[in-house]
């Protein structure tokens, strides 16, 4: 087992934030987990053996917060974020309630990830990773979350070209459907779960295993020339040249 890190996931309370906490703590790494929710995120974080800190990723002074809490780290992952349509209910008719719709799904998964690292970037060792968690929808089309999603990659290239010369790398992990996760938050029907799984080459559904293990993959030395690239993990869904 080499020298210990620090790691940093947002959003690992749940799902592939805490799938990959936990293969981090295999590492004997130490692992810091962030989240909205208390309970949720103090009951992961005591079952993994990581340090939890509640922190609306939205939130500039949160975040600020979450930053003062720490010394050096070593890989910082994006993973907070989800299409927050799933929340909301209301019609798409109205332009106030449409640029809330848009504004909401900016701030989840575009502003989380620009906030965490700008104020952790200072923080972040030489020869260390940030990895964003996007979506297939981010190249796919899907609305505001596609577009959101589709930001964070673009904006990834700049993040890339800004922290390389200090031998930090940062990339995009993209999974398409991947099972067992709260993302449809109950909203998936049969019928649209076989046609996500028939679009594959593969024609299995993805495991959250799958993207943590891209996503460990990016962080470890093996990749420490991979940078500014967008790793679909998708299982042939949407295939890039």
């Amino acid at each position: 087992m080499g020298v210990s890190r620090t790691i940093v996931v947002t959003g690992g309370g749940t799902g592939i934030g805490r799938a990959l906490a936990e293969r981090f703590r295999g590492d004997g790494d130490q692992v810091v987990i962030t989240g909205r929710r208390p309970e949720v995120l103090e009951k992961a974080a005591a079952e993994l053996g990581a340090r939890a800190v509640v922190c609306d990723g939205t939130d500039p002074a949160q975040v600020r917060r979450l930053a003062e809490q720490l010394d050096e780290v070593h890989v910082l992952v994006n993973n907070a974020g989800g299409n927050t349509d799933f929340t909301d209910s209301s019609g798409d008719d109205d332009l106030e309630q449409v640029k809330q719709s848009w504004l909401a799904n900016l701030e989840a998964n575009l502003l989380t990830a620009v906030l965490a690292t700008t104020a952790i970037g200072p923080r972040l060792a030489d020869g260390g990773a940030v990895v964003h968690v996007g979506s297939i929808a981010g190249a796919s089309g899907s609305g505001s979350y596609g577009a959101s999603k589709a930001g964070l990659a673009v904006w990834n290239q700049n993040i890339a070209a800004e922290l390389g010369p200090r031998g930090i790398t940062s990339n995009v992990v993209a999974p398409g459907f991947t099972a067992e996760t709260e993302f449809f938050r109950d909203r998936l029907t049969g019928e649209r779960r076989q046609k996500l799984l028939e679009a594959t080459m593969t024609k299995r559904e993805g495991e959250v295993s799958d993207v943590v293990a891209a996503i460990h993959f990016l962080a470890s030395p093996g990749a420490r020339h991979i940078t500014g690239q967008v790793l679909h993990v998708n299982g042939g869904a949407l295939t890039t040249r």
